[in-house]
């Protein structure tokens, strides 16, 4: 009788790569899990995770079944007309299905399809020992991880992430027979590189991870990352202060230790004269640390290391960061203070030897555009023009730093500092910064007011001039990541409640390239721009029918096309909804189908049936008070909903394609009209 039995699988191997070792520790587990399903196997996963650390990868499942269930087998055979003969004898196709079968053909079964009857064979076996299957299930999940670099060692021919030294494979209390890269199984697994030095014996699968943690090794990298976030917090508070814990540097930190430490360390307050930001970059970038902050939220002069040891001596420990660390911090000091001496002004004449693209000149040529579009933007929003030129025209020229050459990462941030440094106004000193935003998904747009010019005006030029020179992206090639662009531009314009005619824009930023000759399509762009709206609506839950009833209309403004996709959610709500949209479709098809010209306008003395008559009254009323309404789409589609019984009545009650010509054109006329209030907004018939 079939019982359930707890599995432990863990690969020994050398430190794995930090940044892939969660989706190669998920993708382990996913495998095996895979595998177990694939062949029938039933199992409890209950809340079993991927386990990992630096240098193992582990699967532990608490109860899966020791065998498969009875397998069922069923091979057609060939029809009745094919195996038997006239006299109901079994012909050499039938005879030879037998024989393949291992059985007489009178044992045969037949079943029967549109084809008629045929022979058939079933059988049932026992199924196979889960301790027999899985040496492969482990072979196959391996073989199915993404691994971009595989490495070989030795002078051996297999090849993994890096290379492997041990394997525990056991279920239930016993090993499963495995050789695998030069490995074979058992119940030795490692404890800590330093601190246990020496095998770990596994007794019991549920002893697995209290044994490790004995060994100094925590498995459960969430145990592991709440330790990191508790140390760091817990040493950051012993110095008067508070750790700056991002997620991803914490997941980072929890690839490189099996034994996390704290060590609270401090460097020359000095330093603290440098933008904050190079410093916080060094410390989490480079060398992985965790930056403290004071009560104000303003960095301190204190850091924390995460030490993958316990070690007798915390001071060496401490001393070793802070070394490490001192280079790093006075190359940024030295650079800020040369940076100082020239000024942010004085920068911006190295631009004009900076090539921005073949076609399109050089950097400071593109600032001269952006200038102009940013002043020209910000008369149209209620900005300050001058302030959003100036903004601009100093908005690139930290490129030419020595600060910003070696971290790159602080573009716009030091020339925030430059300019605050030579007294500019402090809006034009946060535009410059803001000018990147949003600098990555889900990062938030410019706050200021002149700080939304200047993304606007910097993408809307990269988008015209990346497509006049070419630069269109295919496939996965996008070098001036104008998708990018193309969606922090709309996300600005919608996020900040714009109300800019896009199409105008784009034709600014056309006539401000160079050449004549060079200009990108208008209509292009405007298409490249909603195809990138796409995903962002599709990432807020919006559907993509609605999406499409809004783009078909093509808004100029980007804003007003956001007006009118929460318009469509609402009216879609409504019962009348589905109704009134397959009208329009019908209507669409109707005048679509219709020969000779149609009238502009409804002559009311021709419409002599009650239903007809009632629609034109309806359609009066609701065309004013939908035009009474202007922007407020939500109140003028419920408006439009209560045009759905006269719509129903018409089609019920009125032949559109009347006998008499003028009648005919009048009706025709009369959906015309009902067509253009209906699809005023949206493509109603998009819902259909």
């Amino acid at each position: 009788m079939s019982q359930q039995l707890p599995l432990l699988i863990e690969l020994g191997t050398d430190e794995l790569p930090v940044k892939a070792l969660p989706g190669l520790a998920q993708a382990f587990f996913d495998g095996i899990v895979s595998g177990l399903e694939s062949r029938g196997i039933a199992f409890e996963r209950g809340d079993a995770k991927p386990l990992y650390t630096p240098r193992r990868l582990s699967v532990l499942l608490p109860a899966v079944a020791d065998e498969q269930p009875e397998q069922a087998s069923e091979v057609l055979g060939p029809y009745l007309n094919i195996a038997l003969d006239a006299n109901g004898n079994p012909t050499k196709a039938l005879e030879g299905f037998a024989t393949k079968a291992g059985i007489d053909w009178t044992q045969l079964e037949r079943t029967s399809d549109n084809k008629g009857e045929r022979f058939v064979h079933r059988s049932r076996r026992a199924g196979a020992r889960t301790n027999d299957l899985l040496p492969d299930i482990v072979r196959e999940a391996i073989a199915a991880m993404p691994i971009p670099k595989p490495m070989r060692w030795g002078d051996h021919d297999y090849a993994f992430a890096r290379p492997v030294h041990w394997l525990v494979l056991l279920f239930g209390n016993d090993v499963v027979d495995c050789a695998l890269m030069g490995t074979q199984s058992g119940r030795m697994s490692r404890g800590h590189r330093f601190m246990h030095d020496k095998p770990v014996w596994i007794n019991a699968i549920t002893d697995y991870v209290t044994a490790l943690r004995d060994a100094h090794v925590l498995v459960d990298a969430g145990e592991r990352r709440e330790r990191i976030r508790g140390e760091a917090q817990q040493a950051a508070k012993g110095v008067g202060g508070h750790a700056r814990v991002s997620d991803d540097l914490l997941e980072e930190v929890n690839g490189l230790v099996e034994w996390p430490v704290a060590v609270a360390c401090k460097f020359e307050r000095e330093f603290l004269a440098v933008p904050h930001e190079a410093l916080v970059s060094t410390m989490e970038t480079n060398q992985k640390f965790f930056a403290v902050l004071d009560g104000a939220q303003q960095l301190s002069e204190h850091f924390i290391g995460i030490a993958n040891i316990d070690s007798k001596d915390a001071a060496e420990v401490r001393k070793g960061y802070e070394r490490v660390i001192r280079p790093r911090f006075a190359d940024a000091k030295f650079f800020f203070d040369e940076d100082l001496k020239q000024g942010l002004t004085a920068m911006g004449d190295g631009l004009k030897t900076v090539t921005y693209q073949a076609r399109l000149g050089s950097v400071a040529d593109k600032v001269a555009r952006v200038a102009a579009l940013a002043e020209t933007i910000a008369q149209q929003v209620g900005a300050d023009p001058a302030q959003a030129r100036r903004a601009a025209e100093l908005s690139k020229n930290d490129l030419q730093s020595r600060m910003v050459n070696e971290f790159p990462e602080l573009q716009g941030i030091a020339g925030r500092h430059y300019a605050a440094a030579a007294g500019e106004p402090s809006e034009i000193a946060l535009a410059i910064d803001e000018a990147y935003q949003p600098r990555f998904a889900g990062d938030d747009i410019a706050l200021s007011q002149t700080g939304k010019v200047l993304p606007i005006a910097e993408r809307l030029d990269a988008l015209a001039g990346g497509f006049a020179a070419g630069l269109k992206p295919t496939g996965n090639k996008d070098p001036f990541a104008l998708r990018r662009n193309a969606l922090g531009l709309a996300r600005t314009i919608i996020e900040s409640g714009f109300d800019l005619d896009l199409v105008h824009l784009l034709a600014s930023a056309n006539s401000g390239l160079s050449s004549k000759n060079m200009q990108a399509d208008a209509a292009d762009l405007y298409d490249f721009i909603l195809d990138r709206l796409k995903g962002y609506y599709g990432d807020k839950g919006v559907p993509a029918t609605h999406f499409n009833a809004v783009a078909g209309m093509r808004p100029h403004s980007l804003y007003d096309f956001d007006r009118r996709i929460d318009a469509i959610g609402e009216f879609a709500q409504l019962p009348e909804a589905e109704a009134l949209a397959a009208a329009n479709k019908r209507i669409r098809n109707i005048l679509r189908k219709a020969e000779g010209e149609i009238p502009a306008g409804i002559d009311h003395a021709l419409l002599v049936e009650p239903a007809e008559l009632e629609l034109g009254e309806a359609l009066a009323a609701t065309d004013a008070e939908v035009h009474a309404n202007g922007h407020d789409y939500v109140a003028a589609l419920t408006r439009l909903a209560h045009l759905r019984p006269h719509v129903d009545r018409f089609f019920d009650q009125v032949m559109v394609n009347a006998d008499d010509p003028a009648i005919r054109r009048n009706r025709l006329a009369l959906l015309g009209q009902l067509d253009r209030l209906l699809g005023g907004i949206v493509q109603l018939e998009a819902l259909a």
